[in-house]
């Protein structure tokens, strides 16, 4: 079996495992990249054409440095190649006064000074006639530098730039086995084994087979897109119906954005579909009882302009974490081995930036933010 070396592997290239090669082949390290299937697939978590952008992020103020930096560092890169890979329509929260929606979008807006929006009950639906049907007590905070940035598309950018800057990949290659030996760690697969001083381990959903002992749990969530009903009056295209997360009078939490160039409107339930997956066993079909009837009849009520039948479906995998914080770090302390994953579901607007920290990590660069609420031994 042929071995293969270099200083870093990344094991995983979605959205974190990509930008990690990309920022450390950008550093000039010596670094191979391994996924098992091909780069920017739709098998695991890093798919769905748009995800949501925001700065202001309610899940933890120390989020808006790493979705700023995602910014910057896709900005540069869509210069480089002279495509878009965040689009910065605003994104509009809604929700009861006191809703953890407004108080925790407020406050990280306030950590990160971001200017937002404050929308009363009569402006929202002024501005925004679409909200007008549910609940008649919602108000809203508008984030101006949120938006939609494009999984699939970014990762694609991201592979290609740390190529350009020497990476050598690997995709088509399943890892098996991730251990810590002597001086570094060794990677295996069924065609060749990778051997490196560390690794960078972001595989998703199957980051919970290859370092098993962290609290992670990989779950089936699937994806929808919807079309207006035929006549409808309101407009549900993204200019007028941006990016939003919308916490609904009952406690459960809708999120999603208008229609665009080449996507349909997506809405999606925050708890919907989640049931504990086995990512080699992921269901792959789509069923209307269990996962379309309670979205649509959500979607029914509060957008009723919208249709409620999907248009389409696909599933996806999200990995949650005890605290719904993502996992950055070296666990254990391990100098030979450096992690990402548990985002929990609002992981892509932070890629880019995951990957620089990655790559400071394994570099011993200082972080560019703190990373202390990402600490993987937190659990221990």
């Amino acid at each position: 079996m042929n071995t293969i070396t270099s200083d870093v592997v990344v094991v995983g290239l979605g959205g974190f495992g990509s930008a990690a090669l990309w920022r450390l082949a950008e550093r000039g390290v010596s670094v191979t990249g391994i996924d098992r299937f091909d780069v920017g697939h739709n098998l695991g978590s890093s798919h769905g054409v748009t995800r949501l952008f925001r700065v202001a992020c309610m899940e933890h103020p120390g989020l808006a440095a790493v979705a700023r930096r995602s910014l910057d560092l896709w900005t540069e890169l869509g210069e480089r190649y002279g495509e878009s890979y965040v689009e910065q329509t605003g994104c509009l929260n809604v929700g009861a006064p006191g809703s953890r929606v407004i108080e925790g979008t407020t406050a990280a807006a306030a950590a990160a000074g971001v200017e937002l929006d404050r929308l009363s009950h009569d402006e929202l639906v002024r501005r925004y006639p679409q909200y007008a049907a549910y609940d008649d007590e919602t108000v809203a905070v508008f984030d101006p530098e949120g938006g939609l940035c494009f999984p699939e598309r970014n990762v694609r950018a991201q592979v290609r730039a740390a190529v350009e800057a020497g990476a050598q990949v690997y995709p088509g290659t399943r890892v098996t086995a991730v251990e810590l030996v002597g001086g570094g760690v060794r990677v295996t697969t069924p065609t060749a084994v990778f051997e490196a001083g560390q690794a960078v381990v972001a595989a998703g959903a199957w980051n919970a087979k290859l370092l098993p002992g962290l609290p992670l749990r990989p779950r089936r969530t699937p994806l929808f897109w919807f079309a207006p009903k035929a006549g409808a009056s309101q407009p549900f295209d993204l200019s007028a119906f941006p990016s939003f997360i919308y916490e609904l009078a009952d406690g459960r939490g809708l999120w999603g954005h208008g229609s665009g160039d080449g996507f349909h409107i997506k809405i999606g339930l925050s708890d919907h579909g989640h049931d504990d997956t086995d990512p080699d066993e992921l269901d792959r079909y789509i069923h209307p009882r269990t996962d379309v009837d309670r979205l649509a009849e959500t979607v029914a009520a509060a957008f009723p302009q919208v249709d409620p039948v999907p248009v389409k479906a696909i599933p996806c995998m999200i990995t949650n974490s005890p605290d719904e914080q993502f996992l950055v770090g070296r666990p254990g302390g391990d100098p030979r081995l450096v992690m990402a994953g548990g985002d929990s579901g609002h992981g892509f607007k932070h890629v880019a930036g995951v990957g620089e920290l990655l790559a400071q990590i394994a570099v011993g660069e200082p972080t560019y933010g703190d990373v202390g609420f990402m600490n993987p031994d937190r659990f221990a």
